[in-house]
């Protein structure tokens, strides 16, 4: 009994750790993995490292990432932060053009 005592808050941490680090680590992968599987040309994402395209080509791995008209990289699908159902990416506005005038300009 004494022996059961001693083991019984050793127990106790191990479900403990499973319950909140493991089963939703494993949660976690198990939707990424479902989310690149489902990835095809012409889905938009955002990569981990924060850039926006759209996907042009799959292969096993790799995919096709358009960033910009004519702007194609190559990398591999792990690269994939999430799949964006509609546009997020901030429209780039105009900034000023050099031609107009300035404050300080007389003119």
């Amino acid at each position: 009994m004494e022996g059961l005592t001693t083991l019984l808050p050793i127990l106790l941490i191990g479900v403990v750790f499973y319950l909140l680090i493991m089963r939703p680590a494993r949660n976690r992968q198990k939707r990424q993995q479902e989310m690149l599987t489902t990835v095809q040309p012409g889905t938009r994402i955002m990569t981990t490292a924060g850039m926006y395209g759209t996907v042009v080509e799959v292969e096993d791995e790799d995919i096709s990432v358009e960033l910009a008209p004519g702007v194609t990289i190559r990398m591999v699908k792990a690269a994939i932060g999430r799949v964006l159902t509609e546009p997020e990416s901030p429209e780039l506005e105009p900034g000023p053009s050099s031609s107009q005038s300035t404050p300080d300009d007389p003119s």
